[in-house]
């Protein structure tokens, strides 16, 4: 197996207390003060952050939006799951199957991995959580790694990972989609592309003037809404797909005309590089 690297903040979190982290109970740590080399967040006590607790409550009730709960994200610490990986031509190199497939000897050399998990669409994925028993409760074995969202991000990134899953098993899931990764990475500001109000331009320009496109609505796509573990539909958190376009084509198109005005508007837009930036996800719809 190939040697997998951590990403060096998340090494240094777990430098001089690997054991500290695996085998014991949250409850009663002391995570105060300079000298804890794991954690650097004063009286942390591993439960969700009342921050990110409301705003996703509001997303959850519809008082808030996708951008409300990323501008929480940046505030706040999260747990990055990290596993004992066996190293040798035994080792596995699958770090998201179940806990019971794997078997640990105790002569085998173990190095840490970042669990990464896969999308419905196939992408890859860093799952991240706003709370200790949430990890424990999707992944026994997984030893939690506290570093600030961004950070997070910055290490989702690393791995060539295009979403970050926060809490996933949990009442709620809310996945940060590769536009809104990047930006949290960056500490910079996100808003989803179906809110962008310099989007239309961009869409613009993929359109060529006096062509069969009469013009182009934009909306949010159908893959942004998320559903609760107790199924109440939410306006927000999904996968994806993020944005729709919706094309208004002239009449009396042949199905021939309709098929190669959508592909090559398709292209215009994979090359426009600031839309690819700012759209994770797009489904095109066709009208006359």
């Amino acid at each position: 197996m190939a040697e997998r690297r951590l990403p060096a903040h998340i090494e240094a979190a777990l430098s001089g207390n690997i054991a500290d982290s695996a085998g014991r109970a949250w409850e009663g740590r002391d995570l105060s003060g300079g000298g804890n080399p794991l954690h650097a967040f004063d009286k942390d006590d591993g439960a969700v952050p009342a921050v990110y607790a409301a705003a996703l409550q509001a997303l959850v009730h519809g008082a808030a939006d996708e951008a409300a709960v990323l501008r929480a994200l940046t505030e706040i610490r999260v747990f990055v799951p990290v596993i004992a990986q066996l190293g040798g031509p035994e080792a596995a190199d699958d770090v998201t199957a179940a806990p019971g497939d794997r078997h640990h000897e105790g002569d085998k050399e173990a190095d840490m991995a970042l669990v990464t998990i896969k999308a419905p669409d196939g992408r890859s994925a860093l799952p991240v959580f706003t709370a200790t028993a949430h990890l424990q409760s999707w992944h026994p074995e997984a030893r939690p790694v506290a570093v600030f969202a961004s950070r997070a991000a910055l290490a989702a990134v690393s791995e060539k990972a295009e979403l970050m899953v926060v809490d996933p098993g949990a009442e709620v899931t809310f996945v940060v989609r590769r536009p809104a990764l990047w930006a949290l990475a960056q500490q910079g500001q996100w808003s989803p592309s179906y809110s962008d109000p310099d989007l239309a331009r961009l869409v613009g320009k993929a359109v060529v003037p006096g062509g069969s496109i009469r013009r182009v609505e934009i909306a949010p796509g159908g893959g942004i809404s998320s559903r609760t573990a107790g199924g109440k539909v939410v306006g927000g958190g999904g996968a994806g797909p993020e944005l729709r376009l919706t094309l208004v084509l002239e009449e009396g198109l042949s199905q021939e005309d309709v098929r190669s005005t959508a592909a090559a508007f398709q292209d215009r837009l994979q090359n426009l590089q600031e839309f690819v930036e700012r759209v994770d996800s797009l489904e095109i719809r066709l009208t006359r």
